[in-house]
């Protein structure tokens, strides 16, 4: 069995340990990442490859092109200690439209059905969330995923119109508070386990309030110990590179 380093063995650099001019990221970092809009979570890591001078660079833990927020980056030697990462908790910020679902369950894709909004209340959905969604729960993925069904992406499959029977898998809410509800939208900061799909719970819940609903924002906060709050942008990564090198 390869041996696995442990995750304080590297430097994590942000915007408050920012890497020497002479670092060799060759020999493992992780770097906390702003992921921007319209980024998919490979677009972060090409960007920055290019920027490390080293071919070993991943990512712990995809954010869709929608979502914004913590995206950990490894490179060099630390690339091997990314599932210890994908491992811990996370934490997100969510927005949730009540009044019309997406085949995608988020803002990605156009509302295809739609449902009476008005009877939602903030009672209501903390009522539904300690019920429906609190500790291990099972929950179907959306077909717009990267997972594979006979070597295909799922959402290939969906883009081609095709469906297939999703088997529940267990995932675990740590907690949930509502940070805000002006109706239809509820903002929500959940914490999860890893492979939970924030965008089925807001599909689910929709229905379970007899309604429908999309995921329409959402941020990563935390992945673990790690904080959105002193990541750095791929930009300012890019700016810092430049000048020193």
């Amino acid at each position: 069995m390869a041996h696995i380093p442990p995750l304080d063995s590297f430097p994590v650099f942000s915007s408050e340990n920012l890497p020497s001019p002479e670092f060799d990221f060759s020999s493992g970092s992780i770097l906390l990442l702003n992921k921007p809009p319209g980024w998919t979570s490979f677009d972060v890591v090409k960007y920055v490859r290019g920027r490390l001078k080293t071919k070993k660079v991943g990512h712990a833990g995809t954010l869709d092109p929608m979502a914004t927020g913590l995206l950990v980056i490894c490179s060099g030697k630390a690339t091997k200690a990314i599932s210890q990462i994908q491992d811990q908790s996370k934490t997100y910020i969510a927005e949730i439209t009540f009044g019309g679902s997406t085949p995608s369950y988020d803002a990605e894709s156009e509302i295809d059905q739609s449902a009476p909004f008005e009877h939602i209340s903030s009672s209501g959905i903390k009522n539904m969330l300690g019920e429906q969604f609190s500790g291990e729960i099972q929950q179907v993925p959306p077909m717009y995923s990267a997972l594979k069904r006979d070597g295909k992406k799922l959402y290939e499959l969906a883009r081609r119109g095709k469906s297939v029977e999703l088997e529940p898998r267990p995932v675990t809410i740590y907690e949930h508070e509502i940070l805000d509800f002006s109706c239809p939208k509820v903002i929500l900061r959940i914490t999860c386990s890893k492979g939970t799909y924030i965008r089925s719970i807001a599909h689910d819940l929709g229905l379970a309030l007899h309604s429908r609903a999309y995921l329409s924002a959402l941020e990563r906060i935390n992945i673990g110990v790690f904080s959105n709050k002193i990541a750095l942008t791929p930009h300012q990564i890019n700016d810092l590179l430049n000048r020193n090198g």
